[in-house]
């Protein structure tokens, strides 16, 4: 048997894929980011959601679905686990009656897991997550870039009378101050809004706006590689909705829009992003329970895994 330097999944060979620990790829499990390159953790949080709930069943979904998942990246050569120390270190321990109170909890936790040197993968949870993330890296790394990918911009001024819920996180993050507003990308825009100005804000702002019938019928890789050019060595966040896929794709939402993303773009956004300088990344809105045949939690867990491919340190062979 071949002696490994980092953490291993569990392979199949081992324990059969219908076994083993329902940790992210069935990787070890440990209690904090202490001597990791990169760690899997979860929010199970809905209640920033204003449709459809059960995202706070999607960290457990998506890592039951991540055990099919092997070690090598067969499209980009990339093989994470011969470069990086990864570890699942399971979920935050946030409140569910109290979404503010979740949202320090939140910032505080990621504060310790960046503290250690990770870089954090999140399995959400809502959008409501990626604000109180926001927060804690910019405490820790500076104002970030940003690559949203959504069907929704996420910038309300305020949801019910709240300014703390899943259709605010980008607007509360640029009031603190958290983001680079010129290298700001939002991609996959699309539905009906309340005014025919609904994705202007964002433009005001000095962000870059990537409507999803933009996107239809061609390939996203030089996107990708005009959004490198302009970010440059920056830090950059990378927050990716569920929802930005069409719902043919990924069924499993709490707000589905028609005419979204294919799963192949989803994959040329995300590999595109490999050579930046990437300090985080989530993936969120993931509902089981309108999920029946598993498909957006498959996708889910196969998304974030490409993030662990895309990260700094890990080779891209092709």
């Amino acid at each position: 048997m071949t002696s490994h330097r980092f953490n291993q999944p569990l392979g199949g060979d081992q324990m059969p894929r219908t076994g083993g620990p329902a940790t992210m790829m069935r990787l070890p499990s440990q209690d904090t980011a202490e001597g990791l390159d990169a760690c899997f953790l979860g929010i199970p949080m809905d209640i920033g959601t204003s449709n459809r709930p059960g995202t706070r069943l999607g960290p457990r979904q998506i890592r039951d679905e991540s055990r099919m998942i092997r070690p090598c990246n067969m499209a980009t050569g990339a093989a994470p686990f011969e470069h990086l120390q990864v570890a699942d270190i399971g979920d935050v321990p946030i409140n569910l009656y109290d979404l503010k109170k979740s949202v320090e909890i939140i910032a505080e936790h990621y504060r310790g897991v960046l503290s250690h040197g990770a870089i954090p993968l999140t399995l959400g949870g809502d959008h409501t997550l990626t604000w109180p993330i926001l927060r804690a890296m910019k405490e820790r790394h500076g104002p970030v870039a940003l690559i949203h990918v959504d069907a929704h911009s996420d910038t309300n001024e305020e949801m019910f009378g709240e300014t703390v819920a899943h259709g605010c996180p980008f607007r509360r993050a640029w009031e603190e101050g958290c983001l680079q507003n010129d290298k700001v990308f939002q991609i996959g825009l699309r539905g009906s809004g309340y005014s025919p100005g609904e994705f202007d804000w964002g433009q005001k702002q000095g962000w870059t706006v990537v409507r999803a019938d933009e996107c239809w019928h061609r390939s996203l890789v030089p996107l990708m590689a005009e959004i490198r050019a302009k970010i440059g060595d920056a830090p950059v966040y990378l927050s990716y909705d569920i929802d930005s896929l069409d719902p043919g794709f990924a069924p499993g939402t709490g707000t589905v829009e028609v005419g979204g993303l294919t799963t192949m773009q989803g994959l040329e956004i995300i590999r595109g992003c490999a050579g930046l300088n990437l300090v985080g990344c989530d993936l969120v809105e993931v509902s089981p329970p309108y999920d029946m045949a598993g498909n957006t939690a498959v996708i889910a867990a196969n998304f974030l895994y490409e993030m662990l491919c895309a990260l700094p340190g890990v080779p891209q062979r092709r």
